[in-house]
C-alpha cells in the first residue's frame, strides 16, 4: 500500500509523535509511507528514520482549503491509497478534498479526549480509550477501533542510561529524581506541572534529597518558571530544575526515579520501568498500581477532580511520598508498568492494528451519496463550531486546545461512573503491590 500520513502538527506532544512512530512501523511492514506536515521539531525525527516527506504550509488556516488541494495532487501524483489523518483538522481537510474526490481512503486518529462532534462519521477511526471508543460509536461514527497510545518499547526501555544526564543537570546520586516530560501549555498541562512545584517543595523541605525535572517547553513556560523560583527559595536550594526542550527525551526519562505524567509522556515513563502518578485537573492525581490500572485503561492516562487520596497538591505529595518512602515499592511498581505496556501498549502490536485498518477501510469505503451527505453534516456543524470558538475568543473565553476544553473533557469522564465492573480489564489480577516502608 501506499500511504500518506499527516500529523496536526510537529511539536514534541504524544499525538503527533505517535503518529511519526506508526508511520515508521507501518514502513517496516513493507508499505510505501510518505509523511505531510509543517515544519517543526519532530520533522528530524521523520528525517532520522528515513521516511519521506512533503511539507505544507506552517501558519494556514484549520482546515485549510489549501492544504487539501495539496493534499488532492499529491495522492493523484503519487497514487496514493490511504491518508491517515492525525486529529480533526487533518481528518477533515483529508476527507474533504481527498475522500470526496479521489480512490484513495480516509483514515483518522484521534488521541485527544474527545471526539468533536463535526468530525465525518463514514470516516473509519482509532481511538486512544474504551471510553471514547463507546462515545463515538454511541454519537454515529460507523466504524471506530480502539487502538491505545502506542510505545515503542525498543527504544524505550529500563536499560537505557541516563547517568549522563544526571550529572548534566548536577544531580547527585543519592538524589530522587521527579521527572515531567511535557509541553508548557496553560490546557491540561499547568496545573499538574505548578502542584508537582509545590508538592516537591513541601517534599525537601526537611525530607528526602529530591529533585523535580521539568523537561519541555511551551508558552506557560514564564508561570512554571515563576513557580519553581518560588519553590527552590523557600527550599533553599535547586529543587526544581526546568532543562528545557529535548528532541530526544529519553535520557530525561532514564534519568528519573519517579515519573509524573499523563497521556503518552505517562507510558514512555512505564516504558523506561519508573513508577507512575498520574495527574489531570481539578487537582487530580493517583499512582498507578495494579488496582488503580483498570481505571487507566477505561478513561486514559487522565483524570478529574478527587483521586483516592483526595485533590491538589496536597494529594500529590501524598501519592509523591508513599512512592519515595520505599525503594523496592519503586521496583515493583516500575516492574508492573513495563509489563503492561509491553502488553498492551506495544508499538509493533499498533502497527499491525493499523494496518488491518487501512485494508478494511480500502475494501469497504462508503458510496458517493453517503459521502456526500456526511460532508454536508460535517461542514455545517464545523461552521458551528467555529463560529463558537469566534464568540468565545470574543469574550475571552476561548481555550488555547482547539476541542479539547475541560468541559468536553470533563463529559467523557463522566461516563465512568456509567461504566460496569465487568467491563475493566484488570492487568496481572495475581500481582500484589506490598506496602513496606523501607528502613
Amino acid at each position: 500500500m501506499k500511504v500518506l500520513v499527516y500529523p496536526h502538527s510537529m511539536e514534541l506532544g504524544g499525538s503527533q509523535l505517535n503518529a511519526v512512530q506508526l508511520a515508521e512501523a507501518v514502513r517496516d511492514l513493507g508499505h510505501d509511507v510518505t509523511v505531510a506536515s509543517e515544519t517543526g521539531p519532530l520533522l528530524d525525527r521523520v528525517k532520522d528514520t528515513g521516511l519521506r516527506h512533503i511539507e505544507i504550509p506552517r501558519h494556514r488556516a484549520r482546515p485549510s482549503p489549501r492544504v487539501g488541494q495539496m493534499l488532492r495532487s499529491i495522492v493523484n501524483e503519487r497514487s496514493v491509497d490511504v491518508v491517515h489523518g492525525h486529529e480533526w483538522p487533518p481528518i477533515v481537510e483529508a476527507f474533504l478534498s481527498v475522500g470526496l474526490s479521489t480512490r484513495a481512503a480516509v483514515v483518522g486518529t484521534v488521541m485527544s479526549m474527545s471526539v468533536p462532534a463535526f468530525l465525518p462519521r463514514s470516516v473509519p477511526l482509532t481511538v486512544g480509550t474504551e471510553m471514547i471508543h463507546r462515545a463515538a460509536i454511541a454519537a454515529g461514527h460507523q466504524d471506530v477501533t480502539l487502538l491505545e497510545p502506542p510505545v515503542d518499547t525498543k527504544s524505550d526501555h529500563p536499560l537505557v542510561d541516563g547517568t549522563n544526564f544526571r550529572a548534566a543537570q548536577n544531580i547527585c546520586p543519592d538524589e530522587v529524581v521527579i521527572a515531567m516530560v511535557c509541553r508548557l501549555v496553560p490546557n491540561l498541562k499547568l496545573e499538574g506541572l505548578l502542584s508537582a512545584c509545590d508538592a516537591v517543595g513541601e517534599i525537601a523541605l526537611g525530607g528526602p534529597p529530591v529533585r523535580l525535572l521539568i523537561i519541555g517547553d511551551g508558552p506557560a513556560r514564564p508561570s512554571v518558571e515563576a513557580r519553581a523560583a518560588r519553590t527552590n527559595s523557600l527550599v533553599g536550594r535547586n529543587a526544581v530544575i526546568l532543562a528545557g526542550e529535548m528532541s530526544d527525551p529519553r535520557p530525561g526519562y532514564a534519568a528519573a526515579d519517579v515519573i509524573i505524567g499523563q497521556g503518552g509522556s505517562a507510558l514512555r515513563g512505564m516504558a523506561f520501568g519508573k513508577p507512575l502518578v498520574v495527574v489531570g485537573e481539578d487537582g487530580f492525581s493517583e499512582l498507578l498500581t495494579p488496582e488503580s490500572a483498570p481505571t487507566f485503561l477505561q478513561q486514559g492516562w487522565y483524570g478529574l477532580g478527587n483521586g483516592s487520596r483526595g485533590a491538589g497538591a496536597s494529594a500529590l505529595r501524598s501519592a509523591l511520598e508513599t512512592i519515595l518512602a520505599s525503594a523496592s515499592l519503586r521496583q515493583e511498581l516500575g516492574g508492573f508498568g513495563r509489563r503492561l505496556v509491553e502488553h498492551r501498549f506495544s508499538l509493533a502490536h499498533a502497527a499491525k492494528a493499523i494496518e488491518q485498518t487501512y485494508l478494511h477501510a480500502l475494501r469497504s469505503k462508503p458510496s458517493t451519496r453517503q459521502q456526500l451527505a456526511d460532508a454536508g453534516r460535517c461542514a455545517a456543524n464545523l461552521a458551528h463550531y467555529k463560529v463558537q470558538r469566534k464568540y468565545q475568543r470574543w469574550m475571552g473565553l476561548a481555550s488555547a486546545e482547539d476541542d479539547n476544553d475541560r468541559a468536553r473533557i470533563s463529559a467523557v469522564l463522566s461516563a465512568k461512573t456509567k461504566a460496569s465492573r465487568s467491563d475493566r480489564v484488570a492487568p496481572d489480577p495475581a500481582h500484589k503491590i506490598s506496602r513496606q516502608t523501607d528502613p
